[in-house]
């Protein structure tokens, strides 16, 4: 759920701020004043092309910001978490335009591209309205809606799963059928494999070899200083010598401080392990040996080592991984003729249980998409549109290749008029019916496709009295399960929000400036008079905008 927007040098907005709550919002103002200022933020914090026309005449950038909460919108945080993005409950989006052309984008204060800010606000915000980038109008989005109208996710997950394991095999045959000469690629992996397995390419061997290599390397440094630490520990007034006369010094008075024999005990015990690292000295020192032949070893055979990585384009720590890869490759191949036997009828049951559940998810889209169909075309009426008719389109698809999303395309249809044949909506000319369509859809299905906030800019464009109320009442429904921000020019619909805001615009200086401000009760009623009334806000109609906002259940 949107929750903050804030505005800065956008359009003909210096700045501004609101916070929104649940239900159903109405955004009024005159004609001209920037209603769709906020509709037109939402769409550029959606991914919309920067547009630098929209920032503010005399500033270098305009600043966008909207915050969400999260409790609503999982398919939101999931994408967060998957993109890591996340940060906590909550997300923010904000995106500068520059008066240049160019803009940036952050998600939860971490740059971002416009093509990620688009994906995130997919799953958290829905614009409808006259304009061309409206959900709605994709078929990847119609489906969406039609099988969360049906509530297909069990089926959907079963064709998904049947697609995977089918695509898998027709990759593993193709890897196999089309891998060029079998027998000189299986020549090939057993040279490559026997170079390899000549190694001790295991992680513990390249670690041992690697520490032998640099102690032969130092043993001159190394030799020399045990020498040096093995004779200073020998020396007259050696550290073993000092600490048995600091132990003498100390038995002679110990019987005045008892506290001394703790001393006396920690002095013990660094004598005894001063003379078990004497003793270690020695035996490293008589393992050490400046052995020329040796080093030379190490390093042929590190040599080798690094010479196989580049051969084969890995780090040398990753040679038993590679190594293990082409003998699995190996295998495959020599066991390629009776695998490729076998996968045809893996094949072949794969693709039957893939069409099984891809059927029985087709007939219960079938199913979905007359329900949805007739509770549109019934809201369509209501909506000021008699004669108007909703369907669902649905065709199949080739089967050459397995499908996730199942067998059929779908297409939603919409006849405006009676006696006209449905054309996909996306070619819907009017766009007040387009809105008006899109609302009834979203108000048949109730919101079921997830997305917690949805905008509808001047749906009621076109339309006034009965149906109007109607409008007003199908919109503050949707808000019952969805958040809703409506602008709109109707009195009847605007008295239906939960909440109020207006946009008004004055010139100071010259300068045009819009303002949005959240309306009390009273600056409501007076704000619905004037939507009712024009100019002139009579005592009539004060009275009519105090018993639009009394008839509001």
């Amino acid at each position: 759920m949107l929750t903050h927007l804030a505005i800065r040098d956008f359009a003909v907005a210096s700045a501004t701020e609101l916070e929104f709550g649940p239900g159903m919002t109405a955004i009024s103002g005159e004609t001209g004043a920037g209603k769709s200022l906020l509709v037109d933020a939402l769409g550029f914090l959606s991914g919309l092309r920067a547009d630098s026309g929209m920032v503010r005449h005399g500033a270098a950038r305009a600043e966008l910001s909207a915050e969400f909460d999260l409790g609503d919108a999982p398919a939101a945080l999931a994408w967060l978490r998957a993109q890591e993005f996340d940060d906590g409950d909550a997300c923010q989006l904000r995106r500068t335009l520059r008066a240049d052309g160019g803009s940036r984008a952050w998600i939860n204060g971490r740059p971002a591209t416009l093509s990620q800010l688009g994906e995130l606000a997919g799953h958290l915000v829905e614009i409808h309205g006259q304009h061309e980038h409206q959900a709605l109008l994709s078929r990847g989005s119609q489906l969406a809606l039609l099988d969360a109208y049906g509530r297909h996710g069990p089926l959907l997950d079963r064709v998904a799963a049947a697609a995977a394991a089918w695509s898998g095999l027709l990759r593993e045959r193709e890897t196999l059928s089309h891998g060029g000469d079998v027998g000189e690629r299986r020549d090939w992996l057993a040279h490559q494999l026997q170079e390899l397995e000549n190694e001790a390419l295991d992680a513990d061997a390249i670690a041992e070899l690697e520490a032998g290599h640099r102690r032969q390397a130092h043993a001159a440094a190394l030799i020399a200083a045990c020498e040096a630490t093995l004779a200073a520990l020998g020396e007259e007034h050696s550290l073993s010598r000092q600490l048995q006369r600091l132990r003498s010094e100390l038995s002679r008075v110990q019987e005045h401080e008892p506290r001394l024999g703790e001393v006396d005990a920690m002095l013990e015990a660094a004598g005894i392990q001063l003379d078990e690292a004497q003793l270690l000295l020695q035996r490293l020192r008589d393992d050490l040996d400046l052995d020329p032949g040796r080093l030379e070893e190490f390093e042929r055979r590190l040599g080798r080592l690094h010479d196989l990585a580049r051969k084969h384009r890995v780090a040398p720590e990753s040679l038993a991984t590679h190594r293990d890869a082409l003998a699995a490759e190996l295998d495959a191949l020599e066991h390629a003729g009776a695998r490729l036997g076998a996968l045809d009828g893996e094949i072949e049951a794969a693709a039957a249980h893939w069409r099984r559940a891809a059927a029985a998810l087709g007939q219960a889209r079938r199913k979905a998409a007359d329900d949805l169909g007739r509770a549109t075309t019934a809201l369509i009426a209501e909506l000021g549109m008699g004669g108007g008719r909703f369907e669902i389109g649905i065709e199949p698809q080739p089967e050459s290749r397995p499908d996730p999303q199942g067998g059929e395309r779908v297409e939603f249809l919409v006849s405006a008029n009676a006696g006209q044949p449905p054309r996909p909506l996306r070619k819907v000319a009017s766009g007040g019916e387009l809105s008006r369509i899109s609302l009834a859809i979203e108000v048949a299905a109730l919101g079921l496709d997830a997305v917690p906030t949805m905008v509808f800019d001047e749906v009621d464009s076109g339309i006034g009295g009965a149906v109007a109320g109607i409008v007003g009442q199908k919109l503050r429904a949707l808000g019952e399960s969805r958040q809703v921000l409506c602008v709109t020019h109707l009195p009847q619909v605007a008295a239906q929000g939960h909440a109020h805001y207006l946009v008004s615009k004055s010139a100071d200086s010259g300068v045009t400036e819009s303002e949005v401000r959240r309306l009390d009760v009273r600056q409501r009623q007076e704000e619905l008079a004037r939507m009712l009334g024009g100019v002139e806000v009579s005592r009539e109609a004060r009275a009519a905008a105090k018993r639009l906002l009394a008839e509001v259940v």
